[in-house]
């Protein structure tokens, strides 16, 4: 079976992604993990390190995509590891939604995804497609 939304109630879900990530007092994170992306909002791994999100921290979706808007570097990792999967949390650290990450072809695109503790993090890129399915 295959079901399709129309472009404006796209644009009106992934818009409504954005309003979750804004809730709360700041702006959003985006925390990276390592190992197996657990069910969504389950119980993550090892924390690598966490990056604050634009606030707002998209900008307004465009045939339903969302993409976001600068994401500061977290100067210092947490830990070391190989990052595979992210979470996205309000600024209360309620989640909101998890990916995948990688250095190309996954929601999350990064320079490298080989993280080392006290160092530099950065993301390329995040880009959500509220989607047909």
């Amino acid at each position: 079976m295959t079901i399709g939304f129309v472009t404006a109630l796209r644009n009106s879900r992934a818009d409504a992604i954005d309003t979750a990530v804004n809730a709360g007092s700041g702006a959003g994170k985006v925390r990276l993990y390592d190992g197996t992306q657990p069910a969504t909002g389950g119980t993550a791994t090892t924390l690598l390190a966490e990056l604050v999100m634009s606030d707002p921290a998209f900008g307004a979706a465009s045939s339903g995509v969302l993409t976001a808007s600068a994401i500061t570097k977290d100067s210092s990792a947490n830990a070391t590891g190989t990052c595979t999967w992210f979470r996205v949390v309000d600024s209360d650290d309620n989640a909101v939604f998890d990916g995948d990450a990688g250095t190309s072809g996954t929601a999350l695109v990064m320079p490298t995804v080989s993280i080392v503790a006290a160092a530099e993090v950065s993301i390329s890129s995040m880009v959500l497609t509220e989607g047909n399915a």
